[in-house]
């Protein structure tokens, strides 16, 4: 079941009035977009964009729902296409869907055995399996340390480079076996392991898709399609894609361009956290135009 993340902060600082319009571009479930479109009733409008074609297929339509495939990186091109004005906010939920990790079988979590593939949009060509298989040893250390922040970069590095001599890794069962002969006896205890996990999953997630490049591009986008006093609210899941947020808004603000409305991100409660463990390592941050 998918839940959507810091749903009713979300709303607090979107603001959804009645007859008004906004973005939501990751549309994923729609779980966000549902709800903003029950506050804009009668006839305010939501434009959904998902790169994930797959994703968008299982969505049935909803009065006032516009879904648009397409990447958030191509923000203005898709607001023009669809003729979506005036906007009076913007929302970026920067993780997954319970869909996409569940259900997809792209190999988005090491918790089940699927194939390695981690691309959202179809028209992709590089895959997990080519990075991991073929790119040579210190690109991949680079993607983890860059990307994952991640502490046992080379030693993980050192055992899918041996793993890939014997046979090519292909699932992420694989990939997991490999993170698990490196990671030291004494940080293997499931949750430490599972973090670690975690954070080579992601890596490869951002690099596959690119997603720090689009993220930038789209709010730079963003800022400059939306009325005044409209706002932009962004959930990260890793704490580059929250610094990226964090130093934009503080560079337009410092331009007059925007008023920071979170000074610090805010958090899911214990309740939210105990109801989606998926929320944890949620963080959202809101700003308005001037």
């Amino acid at each position: 079941m998918h839940i959507p993340v810091l749903l009713d902060k979300v709303i607090e600082y979107l603001r959804p009035r009645p007859g008004k319009n906004f973005i939501d571009c990751t549309l994923g479930q729609a779980g966000h977009a549902r709800a903003i479109l029950e506050q804009t009733k009668p006839d305010g409008k939501v434009l959904g964009i998902d790169a994930d074609f797959d994703s968008l297929k299982r969505l049935k339509e909803y009065k006032g729902l516009i879904i648009a495939h397409g990447n958030f990186k191509d923000l203005e091109k898709i607001v023009q296409k669809n003729n979506f004005k005036p906007i009076n906010g913007i929302l970026f939920d920067l993780g997954l869907s319970s869909w996409q990790i569940d259900e997809s079988e792209k190999g988005f979590t090491f918790k089940k055995d699927e194939p390695l593939n981690m691309i959202l949009n179809s028209s992709q060509e590089v895959n997990a399996q080519e990075i991991l298989n073929t790119w040579p040893e210190e690109s991949l250390i680079e993607i983890f340390q860059k990307y994952g922040e991640e502490k046992f970069s080379r030693r993980i590095v050192r055992q899918i480079v041996s793993y890939r001599r014997l046979s090519p890794i292909r699932t992420t069962f694989q990939l997991k076996e490999a993170i698990r002969r490196a990671v030291p006896i004494s940080e293997k205890g499931r949750g430490r392991l599972n973090r670690v996990c975690a954070r080579i999953f992601q890596s490869l997630r951002i690099v596959i898709n690119d997603e720090l490049e689009n993220l930038k591009q789209a709010l730079e986008q963003s800022l400059e399609i939306i009325n005044p006093k409209a706002r932009i609210v962004v959930i990260s899941f890793h704490s580059l894609e929250d610094r990226i947020v964090k130093r934009f808004f503080k560079e337009k603000e410092l331009q007059g361009k925007i008023k920071i409305l979170t000074k610090k991100p805010l958090i899911a409660d214990e309740i939210e956290m105990n109801l989606n463990p998926r929320s944890r390592s949620a963080k959202l941050r809101a700003a308005q135009k001037i």
